[in-house]
């Protein structure tokens, strides 16, 4: 499996891809479930959507043998790591995907690299992967009060 390249758009991207809103109405709907990818500090500093499942993108890439840019390795290292293996990994997303049936809604800072998750996890057999478009840039616009 040839890693993908996350900065690479391709049209297919526009099908990975799924609104915040509609993300937010199969979360309330109880039909899917979404998995924050940005590393532990970025959620520390700028905060969560409640009721995510946080998996970090960089480290998943890692434990799967994918390489790591030098720009990802440096993110990488300036955290702590996050005590999940692979093991951990799998378990974690297939209670959601499979057991729950769930939609997986993939959300990064803000829409690139969960595009490239998307990607990945349908790679790897989870054809229910979205990336939500916005990330977490878009959520964080939408609970800001009205000027």
């Amino acid at each position: 499996m040839n890693p993908v390249d996350e900065r690479s758009a391709a049209p297919a991207d526009a099908a990975l891809e799924i609104s915040l809103a509609t993300s937010l109405e199969l979360c309330r709907l109880e039909l899917a479930t979404i998995v924050d990818i940005r590393q532990a500090f970025e959620i520390e500093l700028k905060g969560a959507i409640p009721g995510t499942v946080h998996i970090p993108l960089f480290e998943v890439k890692q434990m799967l043998g994918h390489p790591l840019t030098e720009d990802e390795q440096d993110i990488l290292d300036a955290g702590r790591p996050t005590p999940m293996d692979v093991q951990g990994f799998f378990t974690t997303l297939n209670r959601l995907h499979h057991t729950h049936d769930h939609i997986v809604l993939i959300v990064c800072n803000s829409g690139r690299r969960s595009l490239y998750a998307a990607r990945l996890l349908r790679d790897l057999g989870y054809p229910k992967a979205l990336s939500v478009a916005g990330g977490f840039q878009a959520w964080k616009k939408l609970q800001a009060p009205p000027p």
